[in-house]
């Protein structure tokens, strides 16, 4: 057995450890990878080509970055921070929780790029969570600040991960499901992602819990 196409690991590992250009780390990566398995350069060059036009939609969602940078820009922050304020008997806990039921729901329906952490977390969600906080309990040190913003971010991500599993098309249950037929126990995957709602509703309510004790502790803070 030829090791050797393994070494592009190791250009991969290497390279990202002394924080080179990532994608000339990958490409060197790859078309060591194909010249050490005994490829001709020109056939590597072909299915590097091949491999970018099949996946080229994936850039696509790159294309939001810089409109949300615009937006923010623009004071995107600034406008969901004034609608929270504008807001009779909005608190951090109420709405991290709102927002937590909507990323599962919306996450168990199959539309988990809905949420996430660049386009909705950090223009949104996370300065309307802090202007909550503040305008419940006042000026805040720095640091429950930052506890404010990382629970959003933790609300996103429990959101997702619980919801998403409900939704039978989604890869990790396509995955289980080849995993237990490989051992003998075929199941359609509408069977498993059923058994992904007690999971979903534990999730719900334990983080729910969390986002509650952080809003009452910031009360005593405050105090």
């Amino acid at each position: 057995m030829n090791y050797w196409p393994l070494a592009g690991i190791g250009i991969v590992v290497a390279g990202f450890a002394l924080r080179f250009n990532p994608l000339l780390v990958v490409v060197v990566a790859a078309i060591a990878t194909g010249l050490l398995a005994g490829l001709e350069p020109v056939p590597v060059i072909e299915a590097l080509g091949a491999a970018f036009n099949d996946n080229r939609y994936i850039s696509v969602t790159w294309i939001i970055l810089p409109v949300i940078g615009l937006l923010e820009r623009y004071g995107l922050q600034q406008r969901a921070r004034g609608l929270i304020e504008s807001m009779r008997g909005a608190t951090m806990g109420r709405l991290l929780t709102i927002y937590l039921g909507f990323r599962q729901i919306t996450a168990a329906l199959g539309m988990k790029d809905i949420g996430g952490h660049p386009q909705a977390v950090r223009p949104l969600v996370a300065p309307m969570a802090e202007a909550a906080a503040l305008k419940t309990h006042g000026d805040l040190p720095e640091a429950e600040r930052e506890k404010v913003l990382a629970m959003s971010a933790a609300t996103d991500n429990v959101g997702l991960f619980f919801g998403e599993d409900i939704f039978f098309a989604i890869a990790s249950i396509l995955l289980i499901q080849g995993v237990m037929e490989s051992a003998g126990y075929p199941l359609a995957p509408l069977e498993l992602s059923v058994w992904a709602i007690p999971t979903a509703i534990c999730a719900f309510i334990i983080h729910g819990l969390r986002i509650q004790a952080l809003d009452r502790r910031l009360g005593r803070v405050r105090a």
